[in-house]
């Protein structure tokens, strides 16, 4: 088995500029408020903003010349929303991904810049999900709604890509829901062997807490570190930590064996970090794992205007586009 575990940015070109230009931003960011996933207002607040943001979304779109369509993923009397995103060209590929926010906050179009360069970039079909956020459903429910997404996806539910290679891409939140699918993808094979690799950008992979989430403090950026761990409870109240650890709830813990291939990224500054490097180590005994841990990089560094940002993004379109073309070891 060719398995590849990169502990560090190695194989990144992290220059000194680079360097410098994330400390630089990352001053700025300290006088940001910490994200927390408590506050119903707030988050409620957050939501409608985000829309707001979003008009004309479609619009911006069509100038890159893709296609947007919205519609319905069905699956065990599911119905979840999604939006695709279909390039110019005949689709090489299909992607699946699942946006970030806390399980509390985001929606399908909120990664539509980085899913159209995903779609241009590697000629792919991208599906993101509009699943149920926590401010209105349980844990469980929100990761039904990804299930059901993904099996409508590799069973056919596309009008095109019956028999194209699936990626999955998970940020944050995200990164956990799409491992926690893949988990349970495994009890259909002819489905959970369509999925030809995983790109997950700092997941939460245990939601008991990882030590460096347990140790997080207040100076920690974008996330509230002393409140992450009674957050996750919060979201999982009906469970104790052995349950938050049970898998699939903690994919971290789960049965790895016959996994895709996976790029991950995390961030040395990110209260998460843990939760990268040990799925990368435990992914790294069943399949091919790449793994960056990019140096002063917070959560969330991929939404941020950073060369650092955009080397991640880069490289995570030209690792699915080397497993499109066969172009792997």
């Amino acid at each position: 088995m060719n398995v590849l575990h990169r502990p560090s940015a190695a194989g990144l070109p992290v220059d000194a500029a680079t360097l410098a230009e994330a400390r630089a931003f990352n001053r700025k960011l300290a006088y940001a408020p910490r994200f927390r996933l408590t506050n119903d207002f707030v988050l409620r607040l957050g939501q409608g903003l985000l829309r707001l943001s979003q008009i004309g979304a479609d619009r911006k779109l069509a100038r890159r010349r893709l296609a947007v369509r919205e519609t319905e993923a069905v699956a065990d009397g599911l119905r979840v929303p999604v939006r695709i995103l279909r390039p110019p060209a005949t689709p090489r590929a299909v992607v699946l991904d699942v946006h970030g926010g806390g399980w509390v906050i985001g929606n399908a179009r909120m990664d539509d810049d980085r899913n159209a360069a995903l779609a241009l970039e590697c000629q792919a079909l991208v599906v993101s999900v509009d699943y149920r956020l926590a401010t209105d459903a349980a844990m469980r429910d929100i990761m039904d709604d990804c299930l059901a997404a993904a099996r409508w996806t590799l069973d056919g539910g596309l009008e095109e890509g019956g028999d194209l290679p699936v990626f999955l891409v998970g940020e944050s939140a995200g990164g956990h829901l799409a491992a926690a699918t893949l988990l349970r993808l495994k009890a259909w094979p002819a489905l959970f062997a369509r999925v030809k690799g995983a790109v997950l950008f700092y997941g939460v992979y245990d939601l008991a807490g990882t030590p460096s989430v347990r140790a997080a403090g207040p100076e920690t950026l974008l996330l509230d570190g002393p409140g992450m761990v009674p957050d996750m409870a919060h979201l999982t109240r009906d469970v104790d930590d052995a349950g938050r650890r049970a898998p699939p709830l903690s994919p971290l813990y789960g049965d790895l064996a016959g996994m895709p291939p996976a790029l991950m990224f995390g961030g040395e500054l990110d209260p998460l970090r843990d939760d990268t490097r040990e799925m990368a180590a435990r992914w790294a005994e069943a399949a091919e794992v790449e793994m960056h841990l990019l140096p002063e990089a917070p959560h969330g560094f991929i939404q941020f205007p950073t060369r650092m940002a955009q080397l991640a993004l880069a490289r995570a379109r030209q690792w699915i586009c080397e497993r499109i073309d066969g172009r792997t070891g």
